[in-house]
């Protein structure tokens, strides 16, 4: 059985992890591949960084023009020689020695293994306190136990173990060319296909804390993306759905007169020390509602 560990980036130094995932899987004697796709970077500093991979044994450096998340992925899946593929975002960061082991013994119980994220400890930096309470309140529920309640509506692909043969039935949406969904839309076509999904306690650290207003701009990519693949998501979206209730009671232009009279003051909000979760999603439902 051959493992291939499947990492895409952008502008971000990603050494580290190889290295780490290099380090566990020659300790364990294993046969796997490590592949690496540079995707539209620019960042110098972090494509130098990146290069070092290359020097490493059983590690690809693959450069690329930008095509985006999905798109990517599923070109490293066809580019992978391994079973079992085992994709990560390049902002994870290992810190168990057991991780790949974690995996390999799961190996046979589903298609589809999630071994979940946690967040780093960053709560004295006010520059990301929007992420940082976003992500620390979702950490309540992303034990494996609260995961498996609902297996295919917690998926997330930042650290998913999948059977190549099933992941090449299924692959990610080529329509999602910009940030968000592709994971809840990967996840609904496994469920429509009775895919057996396990999630696990094998976590990554998320890396990857955007500032206040990087977030902010990404969160607002998020919501047009969902709006351009409203008819393939389908109600799987809590905001959407929340949409469609205002639509049906004809309550949205109450919602987009309170965006277009408030946003700028939500928004002084959220790019502050002190954000509030309560006024974030207030305002992606005023956001989606005026698209």
């Amino acid at each position: 059985m051959q493992l291939s560990i499947l990492i895409p980036t952008h502008d971000y130094n990603a050494y580290p992890l190889v290295y780490s995932l290099h380090e566990q899987a020659e300790k364990l004697g294993i046969d796997y591949e490590i592949i690496l796709v540079e995707d539209g970077s620019h960042d110098t500093v972090t494509m130098i960084a990146n290069l070092k991979v290359k020097d490493m044994s059983h590690c690809k450096y693959v450069r690329q023009e930008g095509i985006g998340q999905a798109q990517t992925r599923n070109r490293m899946a066809e580019m992978a020689e391994g079973e079992w593929l085992l994709f990560m975002d390049s902002d994870a960061k290992v810190y168990r020695n057991d991780f790949i082991r974690k995996y390999i013994d799961t190996i046979g119980k589903a298609e589809v293994v999630i071994g979940g994220i946690c967040t780093p400890d960053l709560h004295l930096n006010p520059e990301v306190s929007l992420r940082y309470k976003y992500e620390t309140e979702a950490d309540k529920h992303r034990s494996a136990e609260e995961r498996n309640k609902n297996p295919y509506g917690q998926f997330t692909a930042f650290n998913m173990l999948i059977r190549k043969e099933t992941f090449m039935k299924v692959r990610f949406d080529n329509d999602c060319h910009e940030y968000g969904y592709e994971d809840a839309l990967f996840g609904m076509e496994l469920k429509a296909r009775d895919i057996s999904v396990l999630h696990i306690d094998n976590p990554l650290l998320h890396m990857g804390i955007d500032k206040n207003d990087v977030f902010l701009r990404k969160t607002e990519t998020s919501l047009r993306t969902l709006k351009s693949l409203r008819s393939k998501m389908n109600g799987g979206s809590k905001v959407d759905r929340t949409y469609m209730r205002l639509l049906s009671f004809h309550l949205l232009w109450m919602v987009r007169l309170f965006h277009h009279c408030f946003s700028p003051l939500i928004r002084k909000n959220l790019l502050s020390s002190n954000p509030s979760l309560f006024w974030f999603n207030v305002y992606k439902l005023g956001y989606y509602s005026c698209l």
